[in-house]
């Protein structure tokens, strides 16, 4: 169960910061509200996530993906450059993530 309200809080944090990209400097407010809102649900879940689940390992996985997850979404939907430093940067984050888990850090 931890893994999933961790993944909700991932999304949440996610949806939180593409609606930032839009609120523009939050002078709009519908976005900014957006993200207002992601980012508590992102919070919240992620204390949930905290009561099972180890603080760095949470956080490394929340923070990791998070970042990866952000940088493709620039990449693919914002027209942001997909150089191959981002590219090997996501696959080493994603590594990251694999180790942790594999090492037993989440247990």
């Amino acid at each position: 169960m931890p893994y999933v309200l961790l993944a909700a809080a991932i999304a949440s944090e996610v949806a939180g910061t593409t609606a930032m990209k839009y609120s523009d400097g939050f002078t709009r407010l519908w976005p900014s509200l957006g993200t207002l809102l992601g980012y508590a649900i992102a919070f919240t879940l992620l204390a949930q996530t905290l009561k099972s689940m180890s603080v760095g390992t949470a956080y490394a996985i929340w923070a990791g993906v998070g970042t990866a997850a952000i940088a493709a979404i620039g990449m693919v939907f914002m027209g942001e450059a997909a150089t191959a430093a981002k590219i090997a940067g996501i696959g080493l984050i994603i590594g990251g993530v694999v180790l942790l888990n594999l090492g037993g850090a989440a247990h």
